[in-house]
């Protein structure tokens, strides 16, 4: 036979669903109250405590975690948005944050903002509502908007991915536009003089902005001449948008030695591309990506690339975020903190 309680509740509740807390609280004779006591781990008689987990155990019943989070002004989740879910690299960030997290009982609240600072501030301050402990944001640009809310709510934030002059709270990063500079270097180190970018046509990817800018500056300090840029496809960028960016760039510039990318993608799609046209990479011409995504090794010829420990990003950040959250006093004043995350060019085969 079933259980009467569970059969009591089937029979008189009109409105069948999930177990509420009225029904523990009438199964186990108490009051919501109580069962809001015994949830919160506050003082309850023993054999009153007794009686409220068995109906909970019995019904099955689940705490609205939300709810207690507003009720107490505390949640036991981390608000975390992303620009793309899609990218390797953000995945990896926030796998680094939920393994710094977790084991401290924290879980990770995800958004996509599509690369639109317009939803990143609305998902902050919907996310906000819920009382998070922290958040995290990719990048460091964001609306007037996003940065006043957070700066009011006093909660730890942190930029991921950037360096920001002016961060809200901490940063955990690196610089684009340095990492795109020594790119060059390293292929004018090679012998390559005609240097052209293939880079994304959105502005809001301001990372790939970064890396644009730092290529257009490296190549007048070092006299390479004029920047060969062409800007195509919409973020995230993907393979397929390498092969289209790469004909415009050898149509305009056809005597081009080698070509940067915004990232391993596009530069998989380009040397796919160059495979098509008959040119042989790297001695025709040499491409170089960003990223160190995995398609970066599984090419033919691999990927010369720039490589980033996202994962250690996240980490990072994660590891910031608990020293903040286990700070007695909530944050009164941004403290500016920046942390610099290394970058490695990886010499391969494709330059």
């Amino acid at each position: 036979m079933g259980n009467p309680r569970i059969n009591d509740r089937a029979v008189s509740d009109p409105h069948p669903g999930p177990p509420r807390m009225s029904d523990v609280a009438r199964i186990a004779g108490v009051s919501k109250m109580t069962v809001s006591r015994v949830l919160a781990g506050h003082s309850v008689a023993p054999a009153t405590r007794e009686r409220v987990q068995q109906a909970i155990d019995d019904l099955g019943y689940v705490a609205d975690a939300a709810a207690g989070a507003l009720s107490s002004g505390k949640s036991e989740f981390v608000a975390v948005l992303v620009p793309s879910l899609a990218s390797s690299n953000f995945s990896d960030t926030v796998r680094g944050l939920s393994a710094a997290l977790e084991p401290h009982g924290l879980q990770i609240l995800l958004g996509d903002t599509d690369y639109d600072l317009a939803r990143e501030e609305r998902l902050v301050r919907s996310m906000l509502r819920y009382q998070p402990r922290c958040i995290a944001l990719t990048g460091s640009q964001h609306t007037e908007g996003t940065r006043q809310v957070l700066e009011r709510s006093r909660i730890p934030v942190v930029e991921m991915w950037d360096l920001p002059t002016n961060p809200i709270d901490m940063a955990v990063g690196f610089s684009n536009a340095r990492a795109a500079r020594e790119m060059v270097r390293y292929l004018k180190d090679r012998g390559y003089r005609k240097i052209g970018f293939l880079a994304g046509a959105s502005d809001l990817d301001r990372r790939g902005l970064e890396r644009l800018k730092g290529y257009q500056q490296e190549m007048k300090a070092q006299g390479l001449g004029e920047p060969r840029v062409i800007r195509f496809g919409e973020s995230p960028i993907t393979m397929s948008h390498g092969a289209p960016a790469l004909d415009a760039l050898l149509e305009r510039w056809p005597d081009t030695d080698a070509v940067m990318c915004v990232s391993d993608m596009s530069a998989f799609g380009a040397i796919m591309q160059c495979h098509r046209r008959g040119l042989r990479v790297p001695d025709d011409i040499a491409v170089a990506g960003f990223g160190n995504f995995e398609v970066s090794v599984c090419c033919n010829p691999t990927i010369t690339t720039v490589s980033v420990d996202a994962y250690g990003i996240g980490s990072r950040a994660g590891q910031l975020l608990l020293s903040s959250v286990a700070s007695v006093t909530p944050r009164a004043i941004p403290e500016r903190r920046k942390f610099t995350i290394d970058y490695t060019v990886i010499s391969r085969e494709s330059a």
